[in-house]
């Protein structure tokens, strides 16, 4: 499958059409960005662990029987996938305090919580992502209550198939950012990615970070976290 016109190039990924209206390239970027684009920088080999991750775990979700967009590796760092409509709600679930949860209701990185924690956020940049509710989505005609039923049911299953199979990598899964797509038929699937980009990964024992905070916070050893997962999840 051959890459025709360029649809789309966001923060860290450039989307491609191809003969097919069906289906287009994702080729993911070593670009990176925090806190709403202010930050930007580059992580050498970012795309590469991002996109072979990320195909690794797409096809993992769909035999536990989640749709997902995922058709093809095509290389390194071009993926074939099902085009799709992105609902515009970014969806976060969080196994532990970290990051904006902690900041927001003050309270300290670290405390895990009896039962995941599921919220919304209108994927919108010039709006900066705000937090939003069922009720807000509904009236903004994001989504329907039926879809946001399915959307948040699959969040919930990934975050249960995700926990435990990160914890057999020696990893915790500390939160994770989801977005979903509807087909041509209206179903919804999974799509975007799953990568150290857009979930927290804790190394289980020492709890040392292997995930973009590392950018985010300076904390060096980016890329050698990156690569961390990689070997942790292929057994490299």
């Amino acid at each position: 499958m051959e890459k025709t016109v360029q649809l789309y190039e966001g923060k860290a990924k450039k989307v491609y059409a191809t003969e097919d209206p069906a289906l287009v390239i994702v080729s993911y970027k070593d670009d990176a960005t925090a806190f709403d684009g202010t930050k930007k920088g580059t992580i050498r080999g970012k795309g590469a662990v991002n996109n072979r991750m990320s195909n690794f775990l797409m096809k993992r979700l769909a035999e536990a029987g989640i749709p997902t967009h995922y058709v093809e590796e095509l290389n390194d760092r071009e993926t074939l996938v099902k085009k799709v409509q992105i609902v515009p709600l970014e969806v976060i679930v969080r196994n532990v305090s970290a990051g904006s949860f902690a900041k927001r209701y003050g309270v300290e990185e670290g405390i895990v919580f009896d039962e995941p924690t599921f919220e919304f956020s209108y994927k919108n940049d010039e709006l900066h992502d705000p937090l939003l509710n069922t009720s807000h989505a509904l009236a903004l005609k994001l989504a329907t209550k039926e879809e946001i039923g399915t959307i948040k049911a699959m969040a919930l299953k990934v975050n249960q198939e995700l926990k435990a199979f990160f914890a057999s990598c020696g990893v915790r899964l500390i939160d994770f950012k989801l977005e979903f797509g509807r087909l041509p038929d209206g179903s919804i699937v999974l799509a975007d990615e799953i990568s150290p980009d857009t979930c927290r990964f804790w190394d289980a024992k020492t709890g040392e970070k292997l995930d973009k905070d590392r950018f985010r916070r300076d904390l060096g050893n980016v890329e050698e976290a990156y690569q961390e997962m990689m070997r942790r999840v292929f057994g490299e």
